[in-house]
């Protein structure tokens, strides 16, 4: 117990100021078939054994020297800026900015935070980050509900975790939600105007979609708005620096995941889920709002804003249950779009652009392996292939290569500005070797 700061002469204080004679008793309420009477720990170690042990443990972990995998978590360069700023104790340690006069730091981080997705989404309005992109895409498409319209129209083109959400949320909340099937990778807008009625609360479309695939995200809008729906748009943070923003393409809800945007994939976070809204929908925004006023002496200064909220204090009329938000996670967005600017975002999307259009090109000239979408594309392409997934993406591991996801009975590649022409040109080299043996 050598970190538990409580004394024997402090614990016994407390007891004897509760009235108690052993901390069991505080569990009295816990009925007993949930008590454990003893946990089965193994022996104590010292800090050194302990450090030993995670050590050999860590090195079971695998780090490539190339990575051509993304599917949602993208390998992208970080300036070492963001680590430098983002691990000061001050933003490590700062938890909740209840108390405004004592949080005018962590509330102007989060100010900016906001203001950079709204200029990267073109919206008016952002809250202060939710989990990740998935709980995003579930709280925006819930955002959507309005009395007579209770469901919604989810692209199959989504990615697979965000439809998983959405579903999660809408289970027991009696709200429905229906998936617009596909035309060659891409969501099918004949079908989308054949589904969309009155009843229909939002349509939620991503772009790029989960095949990397560019969507006819304008087109979807003007349905959904023809019968007075709201149009959700998912998008990658950094192909936002070169397409039209969200609001631009007519969307009412902007959102994503900003792992991106100087997060580690870091076997899948921790990362942030990025949100904003026009003006309509400000008032239905979820989690934390930062706003910018002035004190008594008129110096600028942040407080928390639109807080008297069902989230709060009608929580039984509650549309939403984000009450906390990814602070550092947000904090590491700005300092990634604020070391790298509006130029360097764009140039890190065009790499990633360019690069993987190269390698589409290379890779469907190898025997077996096909474009399996036709469609334009980021970053992101599905390929046929000539065998098994498991069989060529073990061939690319032992030429120190991760390749791409197992989707579809083919494969899905992803590349960015990390992936040298040298890498590319490595990655055809092997996925050439492996089609030889395939045959």
């Amino acid at each position: 117990m050598s970190y538990i700061p409580n004394t024997d002469k402090d614990r016994k204080e407390i007891m004897e100021v509760l009235k108690i004679k052993s901390p069991v008793e505080l569990y009295v309420d816990v009925p007993q078939s949930l008590m454990v009477e003893q946990l089965n720990l193994p022996k104590a170690k010292s800090e050194l054994e302990v450090k030993r042990s995670l050590s050999k443990m860590a090195a079971k972990n695998k780090v490539y020297s190339s990575i051509f995998r993304g599917a949602g978590a993208y390998n992208h360069y970080i300036p070492s800026i963001v680590k430098s700023v983002t691990s000061k104790e001050t933003f490590v340690t700062a938890y909740t900015p209840y108390q405004a006069e004592i949080s005018q730091g962590v509330l102007q981080s989060i100010f900016e935070y906001q203001t950079m997705i709204c200029e990267l989404t073109g919206m008016d309005a952002s809250n202060a980050s939710v989990y990740d992109g998935p709980s995003a895409a579930a709280e925006a498409m819930n955002m959507t509900r309005e009395r007579r319209r209770n469901k919604v129209l989810v692209s199959a083109a989504a990615h697979p975790m965000a439809i998983e959400a959405i579903e999660t949320y809408f289970f027991g909340n009696g709200m429905e939600m229906e998936l617009i099937p596909l035309k060659d990778g891409i969501t099918d807008m004949d079908a989308l105007k054949e589904m969309l009625n009155k009843e229909i609360a939002g349509v939620y479309i991503q772009h790029p979609n989960y095949y990397g695939l560019l969507e006819d995200a304008e087109l979807a809008g003007k349905l959904a708005h023809e019968v007075g729906a709201k149009y959700v748009m998912s998008i990658n943070p950094i192909s936002g620096a070169i397409l039209k923003t969200p609001r631009e393409y007519g969307a009412d809800i902007a959102i994503g995941d900003g792992q991106p945007l100087g997060m580690p994939i870091s076997f899948g976070g921790p990362y942030v889920g990025f949100m904003a809204c026009t003006n309509a929908m400000l008032r239905k925004l979820p989690g934390r709002i930062a706003g910018e006023t002035v004190d008594a002496e008129g110096n600028r200064a942040f407080v928390l804003t639109l807080q008297a909220r069902e989230q709060h204090i009608r929580r039984e009329k509650a549309s939403s249950n984000i009450c906390s938000n990814h602070a550092l996670m947000a904090m590491v967005a700005s300092v990634y779009m604020s070391a790298m600017g509006p130029g360097g975002m764009a140039e890190a999307a065009q790499q990633s652009y360019s690069k993987a259009h190269y390698a589409a090109e290379q890779i469907a000239q190898i025997p077996g392996f096909k474009l399996r979408h036709q469609g334009h594309f980021f970053n992101e392409f599905l390929t046929d292939i000539p065998c098994s997934a498991e069989k060529i993406l073990a061939h690319l591991d032992k030429k120190d290569i991760l390749g791409g996801l197992p989707v579809d009975d083919g494969i899905l590649w992803a590349v960015t500005e990390m992936n040298s022409k040298e890498e590319i040109d490595a990655l055809v080299e092997a996925l050439k070797e492996v089609a030889q043996q395939c045959n």
